[in-house]
């Protein structure tokens, strides 16, 4: 039996001496907010001064998030690694409702199989989940991202880390100036 060899890229950009960690669940409205910033931020503060890693925060009131976050981290093996599954995410964000229960209880998405919203998400990203999504081992991967989140005290999105510190007063609703100017050289 020959085992299937897979990496999954990790979700940084960047290369800067600043780290700036987002703790985001892909389908909540805050955490979307908040993706939708890391482009313009990565531009603004320079990707030589700043490292952005995003870390996925899986919340069970959100009831897709488990299926999700595996689908983000699954396209992370694929080709194009890392920009793969910002493309993924990307898909999830502008489509958001459709991950998502209605007040996290009811609504269309309660008859929708794991296996129909992996479709609807290779539909609107484009990209091929099933096959990495099946991958046995891929629980390490998320395992990993679950007890960093918790070693560090994290248990909600969003949550911002600067430098390996929790930064309480930040918000997914800050300008993205704000977001820079904490990240200049000290």
């Amino acid at each position: 039996m020959t085992a299937t060899v897979w990496r999954a890229d990790p979700l940084v950009w960047g290369s800067g001496a600043r780290m700036f960690e987002v703790f985001l669940e892909p389908t909540c409205p805050y955490s979307v907010r908040a993706f939708n910033k890391l482009d313009e931020l990565l531009t603004l503060a320079g990707e030589n001064n700043i490292t952005i890693a995003i870390r996925l925060q899986s919340q069970p009131w959100h009831l897709y998030s488990g299926v999700v976050v595996r689908c983000i981290l699954a396209a992370s093996t694929l080709e194009g690694g890392k920009e793969t599954a910002k493309k993924v995410m990307a898909a999830v964000a502008a489509h958001r409702e459709a991950f998502e229960f209605t007040r996290h209880a009811g609504g269309p998405n309660m008859d929708v199989t794991p296996n129909q919203l992996i479709e609807r998400l290779e539909g609107f990203s484009g990209v091929p989940l099933k096959e990495a999504f099946a991958i046995p081992d891929l629980d390490r991967e998320i395992k990993w991202h679950c007890k960093y989140a918790r070693q560090n005290g994290i248990h909600v999105s969003p949550t911002f880390m600067i430098d390996g510190l929790v930064q309480p007063d930040l918000s997914s609703g800050d300008a993205v100036e704000a977001w820079a100017s904490r990240l200049s050289p000290a």
